[in-house]
C-alpha cells in the first residue's frame, strides 16, 4: 500500500502532481478539507472504494458501509471528498484505506484546502 502525498491548495495556486494509482492500494490523509481527484484515461471504468473502518462506522442512528465511487473509461475524471476522520480514518494508521478494482492508466492526487 502506497502513502499518498498531501498536495497544499493555496490561494496562489497549485500545479497538481498526480501519481498511479498502487496495485495493493493507497492510503491518504483524512478531515473535512480533504479531497482526492481521480483520472482514468483506460477504456474501462475503474471504481474506487474508501474503507469505513467498524469503529467508525456508524453516526448517531446512521449506518455506513464503504464508499465505492466509479472513475468514467477514457476521459474520466473524478473528485471525491471531503474524507471525513469521523468516517474514514483508520484507528491504526490514522489514514482511509483506498482499494481498486484495477489500477491501469488510473491516476491520482490528495488535496488540501489551505486553512483561511
Amino acid at each position: 500500500m502506497a502513502t499518498l502525498t498531501t498536495q497544499i491548495i493555496v490561494r496562489t495556486g497549485l500545479t497538481p502532481t498526480y501519481a498511479a494509482a498502487a496495485g495493493g492500494g493507497d492510503a491518504c490523509e483524512v478531515g473535512d478539507d480533504m479531497f482526492l481527484h481521480y483520472k482514468n484515461t483506460n477504456a474501462a471504468a475503474r471504481i474506487v472504494t474508501l474503507a469505513i473502518p467498524s469503529g467508525a462506522s456508524t453516526y448517531p442512528g446512521v449506518v455506513y458501509t464503504n464508499t465505492s465511487v466509479t472513475v468514467p473509461a477514457t476521459t474520466g475524471d473524478k473528485m471525491i471528498g471531503p474524507l471525513a476522520a469521523g468516517l474514514y480514518k483508520d484507528s491504526t494508521t490514522g489514514m482511509v484505506t483506498i482499494t481498486y478494482d484495477a489500477v491501469t492508466n488510473l491516476t491520482v492526487g490528495a488535496f488540501k484546502l489551505q486553512a483561511p
